[in-house]
C-alpha cells in the first residue's frame, strides 16, 4: 500500500475508536520493525521523523525508505514530520512528499504561535494533515529540552484550532518527552481540553507514561500518541546485548535482524496498550 495522508489515518481511527501510534524512525532497522508490528496488529499508524534526526539521512531518504517498505504492506500508514520547529522544516518535508506535518512554535507567545502555525497551514495542502502544539511539553526530545514547559490552557484551544485550521492538536497535560519518572496525565485537564477542541488530540511522550494511562486515552478523543525513546532504547539494548554475548561478533546482519525483532515487539505492545479493544 502506498503512503496515505495523515487525514486518512485520523478518519479511520476516529471512525473505529482507535488511537494511532506515532513511531519515530531514523534508520532502516527501526522502519522495518515499526512496519512489521503495524502489519501484525492492523491499526493505522504514523511513522515520523524529527528534524534533529534527518541530519543523518535527509528527508528524501526517509521517504524512500518508508515508502519502499510499505509497498508490500496492507495497513494505512502516514509519513509525519515530528516537531517541525521552523517553516523551512515544513517546506523540506513537503518537498520530500511527507503526508502529514507538525509545526511546533509552542514556546513562542500565543500570538506568534498562531502566526507561525497559520503559515504552516498555508503551505500544507488541506489534503494532508497538520498538527500544531498548544502548551509546551516538557522533558527532552533528542536531548533537546524546551526553555520552559507550560500546560495547555483550555480557554485558548477553540480559538487556536479554528484560527489556524489544524487537523489535530498536540497538548501538554502532564505528559513529557523521554523517560521522566513523574510523568503522569492530568485527566481532569485533558477532559477540559477535549471538550474545548473541535479536532482530535495528540499526546507526546508516550514512552514515559504508565500503561494504564495509555489505555485510557481513547476516552478523551486522542487520535495519536508519539513513541520514540522506547524504540531507540530497544535498538541500542539489542546491539549492546549482542556485543556482551559475543564481543567478537562480526555478523551485522544477524545483529541488525535481532534489533528489528526487538523494535517490532515494542511497537506491537504499544499499539495494543493504546487500543484495549484490539484482539
Amino acid at each position: 500500500m502506498a503512503l496515505v495522508s495523515g487525514i486518512d489515518v485520523i478518519e479511520e481511527c476516529t471512525s473505529r475508536g482507535l488511537v494511532a501510534g506515532a513511531f519515530n524512525t531514523t534508520n532502516l532497522e527501526t522502519t522495518m520493525g515499526i512496519i512489521e508490528a503495524v502489519e501484525r496488529v492492523g491499526v493505522p499508524t504514523f511513522i515520523q521523523v524529527a528534524p534533529t534526526n534527518v541530519a543523518l539521512s535527509g528527508y528524501e531518504y526517509i521517504y524512500d525508505m518508508v515508502s519502499r517498505r510499505l509497498a508490500t504492506a496492507t495497513t494505512p500508514v502516514a509519513l509525519h514530520l515530528d516537531h517541525g520547529k521552523t517553516i523551512q522544516s515544513v517546506e523540506d518535508a513537503l518537498a520530500a512528499r511527507f503526508t502529514s506535518i507538525m509545526i511546533d512554535d509552542s514556546e513562542a507567545s500565543y500570538d506568534d504561535n498562531v502566526a507561525t502555525s497559520s503559515r504552516a497551514r498555508e503551505l500544507t495542502p488541506r489534503s494532508l494533515a497538520l498538527e500544531a502544539e498548544l502548551g509546551s511539553i516538557g522533558g527532552k526530545e533528542d536531548d533537546v529540552a524546551p526553555e520552559f514547559a507550560a500546560t495547555t490552557d483550555p480557554a485558548q484551544v477553540a480559538h487556536f484550532v479554528e484560527t489556524v485550521g489544524v487537523d489535530m492538536l498536540a497538548v501538554s497535560v502532564g505528559n513529557q518527552h523521554g523517560y521522566v519518572p513523574n510523568a503522569s496525565i492530568d485527566f481532569d485537564l485533558l477532559a477540559q481540553v477535549r471538550d474545548a477542541s473541535p479536532v482530535p488530540l495528540v499526546i507526546h511522550g508516550g514512552s514515559g507514561l504508565p500503561a494504564e494511562q495509555l489505555g485510557r486515552l481513547h476516552e478523551f478523543n486522542v487520535v495519536k500518541v508519539n513513541v520514540a525513546s522506547d524504540l531507540r532504547n530497544a535498538m541500542i539494548r539489542s546491539f549492546g546485548e549482542a556485543y556482551i554475548a559475543n564481543p567478537k561478533e562480526v555478523s551485522l546482519i544477524r545483529v541488525s535482524t535481532g534489533a528489528v525483532a526487538a523494535i517490532a515487539d515494542v511497537v506491537e505492545a504499544r499499539i495494543r496498550t493504546l487500543n484495549p479493544s484490539v484482539a
